[in-house]
């Protein structure tokens, strides 16, 4: 597939870190939403050891994202970036679909 999803190359090289140190033998990481926040959905990411039949798989930036069939339409044209400052640090994301944020940055809504 295309890559419909954009990921830094920072954030390419975190995951790459990460799925390095990690215990799970992971052939990418899953990106989903899940109902939370005060907007009404998050993104989670987690690591993939063997994907589900129906995952959209993103291979972009030497990294391999699954995204669920739930979970893509609301992240179809999702920008990943890894940002690190001395207030914050960790992946963020820029989405076209989000309608609305919330005030935190935790959750957003479509």
């Amino acid at each position: 597939m295309t890559a419909e999803l954009n990921i830094s190359d920072k954030a390419a090289q975190q995951v790459q870190a990460l799925m390095a140190k990690s215990d799970v033998k992971a052939a990418g990481i899953r990106l989903y939403t899940k109902a939370a926040g005060c907007s009404g959905l998050k993104y989670v990411l987690d690591y993939v050891e063997t994907p589900d039949e129906d995952d959209v798989a993103i291979d972009v930036a030497g990294v391999t994202l699954f995204v669920d069939k739930a979970s893509w339409p609301y992240l179809k044209g999702l920008r990943m970036d890894w940002k690190e400052d001395r207030f914050e640090t960790g992946f963020t994301f820029e989405n076209p679909n989000a309608k609305a944020l919330c005030g935190c940055g935790e959750s957003f809504m479509v």
